[in-house]
């Protein structure tokens, strides 16, 4: 599965150091670790692979975990270049080529699993199973303060958030803000507030912008996947959501489980957007039991294609015979 220079020998499984592989050359962040079957872990807009940590380190012993540093983010280039999905979903393909890894089960979260269903509809002789954690791609739904970044003139207002005025400001009424919902965010209130104050540094503000507007404006998110959603078919699929998740509704795993012949769902009670963060334990327990319990995805190419020529999402009326709006 890997080659020697890629593996971890001598590190221990709680140990992710961020390794490097230089891709159409621009430079590609990774951390990797474990053996068996590969997991590949898709972070979301304005993150990185740091996000999966809690949840890594005990897959190791059963799997080969791989979670990438898209570009644009944390430890990988920044480069003025192609930051669309269906771009994402390539340079997952091109990562995992280069580790000598031919087939994964993707676990994605917000951007990143749009990014896995992307990876899925493009190379589906290279998915085993799907995993959408809070996902992107279901609906025009999302979070006001990503609509506004998505506007015309916000590459003016974003620089301020690094400032040391605002950074004190929040430290001071990090508080308030949490007593007062924090703008919908609740717990994960700290988590995002950390990672955001990164965009003062211009190149990762650009990249940040450039993927954002790749796939949201100030009408909410243009990227919509229910039109392939019926792909996933022969695909084990499993949604997970916090009840509590303000940054991309809830009802939108609803929408997706519909669309979604035979996908498992999993409503975290309380969670916000970072299920994986306020329920760790939880998410490794129906994980674990999700790649358990279903066996991988084998590609059929005649199926795939009779399942085209059908269009089985074709829309009649306006609506797929799910009853579910391509535009809900």
């Amino acid at each position: 599965m890997r080659s020697p220079d890629t593996a971890l020998t001598g590190i221990g499984p709680d140990t992710f150091d961020l390794r490097h592989r230089t891709i159409h050359g621009y430079r590609r962040a990774y951390r990797m670790a474990g053996s068996g079957p590969a997991l590949l872990f898709v972070h979301g807009i304005g993150d990185d692979s740091s996000t999966w940590l809690d949840v890594l380190a005990s897959l190791t012993r059963d799997y080969t975990v791989i979670a990438p540093d898209l570009l644009g983010h944390g430890g990988s280039d920044k480069p003025r270049a192609d930051y669309s999905v269906a771009a994402y979903a390539c340079g997952m393909r091109d990562l995992l080529a280069t580790l000598d890894i031919d087939r994964v089960s993707v676990i994605g979260h917000s951007l990143g699993g749009g990014v896995a269903m992307q990876f899925a509809y493009q190379f589906p002789e290279r998915c085993e199973r799907l995993v959408l954690v809070s996902s992107g791609g279901i609906g025009a739904g999302v979070h006001p303060l990503l609509r506004l970044a998505a506007a015309p003139g916000a590459d003016l207002v974003l620089p301020l958030l690094g400032t040391p005025p605002v950074r004190e400001g929040l430290r001071r009424f990090r508080s308030l803000l949490r007593a007062g919902g924090g703008f919908g965010l609740g717990a994960d209130l700290d988590y995002v507030i950390g990672k955001y104050v990164r965009l003062a540094e211009s190149t990762s503000r650009q990249a940040f912008l450039r993927t954002l507007r790749a796939v949201v404006d100030w009408r909410g998110q243009v990227v919509n996947m229910l039109d392939r959603s019926y792909l996933t078919e022969g695909i084990p699929t499993m949604l997970v959501w916090g009840t509590r998740d303000h940054v991309v509704p809830s009802e939108h795993a609803l929408v997706a489980h519909a669309a979604m012949p035979g996908s498992r769902l999993e409503i975290f009670e309380g969670a916000g957007h970072f299920p994986h963060h306020t329920a760790p334990q939880r998410f490794l327990a129906v994980l674990r039991d999700f790649l358990t319990t279903t066996r991988p995805a084998q590609h059929d190419v005649r199926r795939w294609r009779e399942l085209l020529r059908s269009g089985r999402n074709a829309r009649s009326g306006g609506s797929t015979p799910l009853g579910i709006s391509s535009g809900s």
